[in-house]
């Protein structure tokens, strides 16, 4: 069983890489990548784990990246995680977070949610403060029913809490992989609200960019969709992946490795090279 997209509490996950390598081995997960956003932080803890539960660890991240004024999610895989140019790089965009949320700690409090950058750091711990942690302040201080709600009202674009930020680009973010030494994946395809035109334009520019593979199966696709994916892979010579995009427990929908298979006969990334043994 393998699942090669899962996020700790290093970005915003709410398990420690302890914790989530514990429970992918626990649902039968045989082969984990931790990808969280835009750090590599929480990679050495969960390698520690996986030893301990016998569990493949596959070094992982996913790279925010700004395309067309959208953003997308770059995964990135089995690379060197001492690369000097993807440190840098990922560097940069903590610095890029870490402004967005002053920004948006700011805009919140404007709606009555006190102290909002320091009680955010608290929920993040020794990870990134992301956006749902500003959900969840909002969620607690009674301004907003649930996390959802308050994307919807405050924190999606559009919203008085939205922060618009410039990512690196697509092909940076492939460079950086690739420099070391690892596999491009471009995250969920369908998780973006694209409609179909602006999704196949947004894997050719990918592919374009030098990448090397397409989330088909996640923890949100239909059968269809991957089938879908699977045929977009296809045209532009892309291997397919699989991951669940796990958060939370409390999101069973996401549960960790429980996905299907790769439709019949596709090249998958864990057949590259670079993947290893």
């Amino acid at each position: 069983m393998i699942d090669l997209h899962s996020h700790s509490t290093r970005s915003d996950g709410r398990l420690t890489p302890t914790e989530l390598v514990a429970r992918a081995a626990n649902a039968g997960v045989e082969t984990l990548a931790l990808t969280d956003h835009d750090t590599i932080d929480g990679l050495a803890e969960a390698r520690t784990a996986a030893s301990a539960h016998g569990l493949r660890l596959i070094n992982g991240v996913e790279i925010s990246v700004t395309w067309q004024r959208r953003t997308l999610h770059v995964v990135g895989l089995a690379f060197d995680e001492h690369d000097a140019g993807l440190a840098e790089g990922l560097a940069a965009l903590q610095k890029v977070r870490h402004d967005r949320a002053e920004r948006i700690a700011a805009k919140i409090e404007k709606h009555g949610v006190a102290n909002a950058l320091e009680r955010a750091q608290e929920l993040a711990g020794d990870g990134q403060i992301t956006r749902p942690h500003f959900a969840r302040l909002l969620t607690e201080d009674g301004i907003c029913r649930d996390n959802a709600q308050a994307f919807k009202r405050y924190l999606r674009p559009g919203r008085d809490g939205h922060v618009s930020v410039e990512w690196t680009t697509l092909l940076r973010a492939v460079q950086w992989i690739h420099g070391a030494g690892g596999i491009a994946v471009l995250a969920h395809p369908f998780g973006y609200g694209f409609s179909g035109a602006w999704r196949q334009r947004a894997v050719t520019a990918f592919a374009a960019a030098g990448g090397d593979g397409l989330e088909i199966c996640t923890g949100t696709t239909d059968r269809q969709q991957e089938v879908t994916a699977a045929r977009d892979a296809d045209q532009h010579g892309l291997a397919g992946s699989v991951g669940s995009d796990f958060h939370a427990p409390e999101q069973f929908w996401l549960a960790l490795g429980r996905l299907r298979a790769l439709p019949g006969g596709m090249r998958s990334v864990w057949d590259d090279p670079r993947f290893g043994d």
